[in-house]
């Protein structure tokens, strides 16, 4: 599997509306093109909601 960059998670979280769950952000990262190493790696994070962008960043991040 490839690492994940930032500038992937910002591309593939682009137009997300806050607060949302997995499924909401996984559904916009595959919507925006995103690899499906991300989407599913969005989809199986260990919070269930998010309130920005960075927060989803610190959870792919810190894995």
């Amino acid at each position: 599997m490839s690492r994940i960059k930032p500038t992937d998670v910002q591309k593939a979280l682009k137009g997300a509306s806050y607060p949302a769950d997995r499924e909401e952000l996984a559904e916009t990262a595959r919507s925006n093109g995103a690899d499906e190493s991300l989407v599913d790696q969005i989809s199986h994070l260990d919070t269930d909601s998010f309130d920005g962008p960075d927060e989803v960043s610190q959870a792919l991040f810190r894995r």
